[in-house]
């Protein structure tokens, strides 16, 4: 059964994934700094020390194929591919095989911007309508990886 890790600090439907998931009765573990303490009833919750990428680390080495992440972190993401899981972000967008590169160049070529003391987009401000666009795209991936999973294809 693939378990949800979820990238805790900053990440903005918790509670929204974790229903998800115990609807699907699938297994959450949320990892967290100690400056984003997380304590839910019946969630297993993973602190680790203030760190650069201490978090990403922590939960990259729980990981097992078939595992579904939330982050919105594509360096995370990326790793989490690599080790033959799943990864999704805050507003329902899975990252694969054939988006990822993208995302990271972009991702490098606007620190690239902010270093050179540019001005770059920051996230829209958070709606209800993303959270709800966010609990169908993740319901649609927990379903469709324990659908192949049951037909022996996970």
């Amino acid at each position: 059964m693939p378990k949800i890790c979820i990238d805790a600090d900053g990440c903005p439907v918790v509670p929204e994934s974790i229903q998800v998931a115990k609807e699907l009765d699938l297994e959450v573990i949320v990892f967290c700094d100690t400056a984003h303490l997380i304590q839910i009833d019946g969630v297993q919750t993973v602190i680790v020390s203030k760190g650069a990428d201490a978090v990403d680390f922590a939960l990259v080495n729980q990981i097992q194929k078939g595992d579904i992440t939330i982050t919105q972190d594509y360096g995370l993401a990326a790793m989490v591919l690599a080790k033959g899981g799943y990864a999704i972000n805050q507003n329902g967008l899975q990252y694969t095989s054939e988006n990822i590169d993208q995302l990271l160049y972009a991702r490098h070529f606007n620190q690239k911007v902010r270093q050179a003391g540019g001005r770059t987009k920051g996230p829209k401000k958070r709606t209800k309508e993303m959270n709800g666009r966010f609990i169908e795209k993740f319901r649609s991936l927990c379903l469709s990886i324990l659908e192949n999973k049951a037909g022996g294809i996970y």
